[in-house]
């Protein structure tokens, strides 16, 4: 994972000691020495996070943030605070000015690490999310953005998972009235619970009773409706190896014990507000895209749409040195069932292909109805291991199970793919498609039902 990293200091020592940990993770890194000057690098340059000290003069860290979350074309950049502040009510502020998080000096690089790479993965999915809408018919992003300050974080649905009664009681006191809390005390039922309720937050203790707590996180992830769902882990200071690992499987945030009421509050209000605007975002793409640029079988994006979305996310990828990977898929033999079955069993299965696709692409990635029996899914920040991780899971998605042709009718299909990734300043649009079209003749050649790469 790679971003660009804006680091605000007025002291040189801590922007190089700062510097020095995130380049060597690979982060690119921009640094600033005032809260104008860090207002100016965002307001001209594209930033993915900012981490930014409190403790400056003229401008200090408080305001400085402020104005980020107050302006359309940097509300959605995360911000770090780090300060050697260690109140509650600190935090508290930090976190009411539109703060996505804080570190405290000495900073951790544990820490550190995981708040970066957690907030970089939702800058991720909210760059995809805005590119698409501008990619549909140029709508005004700054409309969806705008609409940030009116959703409101109170009436949230949230449900508590911890096997102490006691402690629930007490987390969910401080919570009531503003939300709805349910307590779940048996974290085995969890998948259970979620799939019956539309709840807006997950809490989930750390200290779980015979169950591990990461274990119920990745249950609640593989539910369709869930896959967004906010989760916040409460753990104790013994806990921080595993929260780390928490966090790089999804997880959005974590508060420690002993839980102060007015934090937790703060956290619980900044989660469910990113929950309700990436569902105003999400409703604002789906209104606004023409049915010009959708596939009416399948609900997926077209090859009109692609194209030009193709081109955008190239553009981006090239000029910020990033990843991406490209996958052309043909359903294998896909003419014999219409000849053998008819059209209507033909679209009934191009439909099923396209909603198992989905099911099993990430929320970055773009899946679209390339023509006929071919799809095309764009994979954003996605180096080899990761491209192929999805492409074997979208393959056996497919052959694993047989697909229903009416009653007590079942049709085996599998599907062949080939996929490529941006490795070089001058690909275009078409020669990574070309590429792509290549590796996956190969791997029809091969013998069908397998993905093959092609490297440049």
């Amino acid at each position: 994972m790679t971003a660009r990293v804006l680091i605000v200091d007025d002291i040189p020592t801590n922007v190089r000691l700062l510097e020095a940990r995130l380049t060597a993770e690979y982060f690119e890194v921009v640094t600033a020495t005032s809260g104008q000057q860090a207002l100016d690098i965002c307001a001209n340059s594209d930033i993915d996070i900012v981490l930014l000290d409190v403790m400056m003069p003229e401008m200090d860290g408080f305001e400085v943030c402020l104005r980020l979350k107050g302006s359309p074309k940097t509300h959605h950049v995360p911000v770090l605070m780090v300060t050697a502040l260690d109140q509650p009510s600190d935090r508290v502020r930090g976190l009411e000015v539109g703060a996505d998080d804080f570190l405290t000096k000495p900073v951790d690089d544990v820490q550190l690490m995981a708040r970066v790479k957690s907030l970089v993965r939702l800058k991720s999915l909210t760059d995809e999310l805005r590119a698409r809408a501008m990619t549909g018919q140029q709508i005004a992003v700054e409309d969806a953005i705008r609409a940030m300050d009116k959703i409101s974080t109170a009436g949230g649905s949230i449900l508590i998972i911890d096997t102490d009664q006691r402690h629930a009681e007490r987390l969910k006191n401080y919570l009531t009235p503003e939300h709805q809390v349910d307590i779940l005390t048996q974290p085995a039922e969890a998948v259970f619970q979620v799939t019956g309720a539309q709840y807006e937050l997950a809490i989930v203790s750390m200290a779980l009773a015979d169950y591990d707590p990461l274990r119920v996180c990745s249950q609640i992830r593989t539910l369709e409706h869930a896959r967004t769902l906010p989760i916040i882990l409460v753990a104790d200071e013994a806990d921080r190896p595993r929260v780390v690992r928490a966090l790089d499987l999804g997880v959005n945030d974590f508060i420690s014990r002993p839980v102060e009421r007015n934090e937790l509050a703060a956290r619980v209000r900044t989660q469910i507000r990113r929950h309700r605007y990436a569902l105003e975002l999400r409703q604002s793409v789906n209104n606004t895209m023409a049915m010009a640029v959708t596939d009416d079988m399948t609900g997926l994006y077209n090859r009109r749409y692609f194209d030009r979305h193709l081109g955008v996310m190239l553009s981006k990828a090239q000029s910020q040195d990033r990843d991406m990977a490209l996958m052309i898929l043909d359903i294998d033999h896909f003419k014999s069932v219409n000849d053998n079955y008819g059209h209507d069993i033909g679209d009934a299965v191009l439909r099923e292909f396209a909603a198992r696709l989905k099911r099993n692409i990430r929320g970055v990635d773009l899946a679209c109805r390339f023509g006929g029996e071919e799809f095309v899914v764009l994979m954003p920040d996605t180096d080899y291991r990761q491209a192929e991780t999805i492409a074997e899971r979208v393959r056996q998605s497919i052959s694993e199970r047989s697909f229903e042709i009416g009653a007590d009718r079942h049709l085996s299909v599998t599907v062949s793919a080939g996929v490529t990734l941006n490795e070089a300043r001058s690909e275009t649009p078409e020669s990574l498609i070309k590429r792509a079209d290549v590796a996956l003749y190969r791997a029809k050649r091969e013998g069908r039902n397998r993905v093959v790469f092609d490297a440049a």
